[in-house]
């Protein structure tokens, strides 16, 4: 059974200076995530400019992280579109090449009503791989209140929820009307933080774990504070969440990935520009992420 549970992180796209994709980087960070003990891999998702990348270079990108992570490490990969017929394709090819999940979001800039959502879902698990929704309302312009989510947990094979809502009264009301009945059942819904400013509370309202963005930076400590909260351990989870809180804030100054990137590049990782439409983080932005790494004792370039 998959194990949704610990610390993901959302991977970011290494990209050249030329705007081509650094797959070599890539490989790299791949490696990076596995040796320093993060739970799992979550490639081609927002963090990882998925919108912005054509289908040969994710089927470079999905080949690379299957061959490096597939038995160390699950990997969910992300097939969301605005397009049920497109997401179904990019399920289908995550399946065929092996993923353990798919990440599908809700669709974006449709703004589809309850019915076309269900019907969206129910398309996702019918390929016949784990499906955890991904609910971000900032983003899609469409938020999944809990009663919604309960009709599409029900649904044979949605595996769980990446959570960025934003809300954590939602949040609360996922775990205890979905998650815990499922607890200890063949069909467990797992609740993972898609903020990682919420990995603690969101785990001590008992959920399942966080998929990071700043975990490409520091998996290690990630990891550390979601095996904390996880443990029950919320003394040490709680000088974890606030020795790492300065990073989180730095690190959606701007539009994700743009600053975790800069801070990549920052600390000798691969990562590299932003692919446009986004562009350089401001100068401003820089030097409190050159600030905040120092305080962590990341050295910089």
């Amino acid at each position: 059974m998959l194990q949704l549970r610990g610390a993901f992180t959302a991977l970011i796209t290494p990209m050249k200076e030329s705007g081509d994709v650094d797959y070599e980087g890539f490989r790299r960070l791949v490696s990076f995530q596995i040796e320093e003990g993060i739970d799992g891999l979550v490639p081609l998702g927002t963090t990882g400019e998925a919108p912005t990348l054509d289908e040969d270079e994710e089927d470079k990108l999905i080949e690379i992280v299957m061959k490096e992570a597939k038995g160390k490490v699950p990997v969910i990969i992300g097939t969301g579109s605005n397009s049920t017929k497109h997401m179904v394709l990019y399920t289908e090819r995550a399946k065929k090449m092996g993923a353990d999940a798919a990440l599908v979001v809700t669709p974006y800039y449709n703004k589809p009503n309850d019915s076309g959502l269900i019907r969206h879902f129910e398309a996702a698990a019918a390929v016949g791989i784990p499906i955890v929704v991904y609910n971000i309302a900032s983003r899609t312009g469409r938020n999944i209140p809990t009663p919604l989510m309960e009709k599409i947990a029900a649904i044979p094979g949605i595996a769980g929820v990446k959570e960025a809502s934003g809300d954590i009264n939602q949040m609360g009301d996922v775990i205890s009307a979905i998650a815990i009945p499922r607890r200890g059942t063949d069909k467990p819904f797992r609740v993972l933080s898609g903020d990682d400013a919420f990995t603690l509370p969101l785990s001590a309202l008992g959920g399942d774990g966080v998929i990071s963005v700043i975990s490409n930076l520091v998996p290690r400590m990630v990891a550390d504070l979601t095996r904390a909260c996880l443990s029950g351990n919320f003394e040490a989870a709680r000088e974890l969440h606030y020795r790492l809180l300065p990073l989180v804030k730095a690190a959606f100054i701007e539009t994700n990935p743009a600053p975790i990137k800069a801070a990549m590049n920052r600390a000798g990782l691969p990562a590299g520009p932003a692919r446009l439409p986004l562009g350089p983080v401001s100068e401003a932005s820089e030097a409190l992420l050159r600030k905040t790494l120092e305080e962590l004792g990341i050295k910089s370039r």
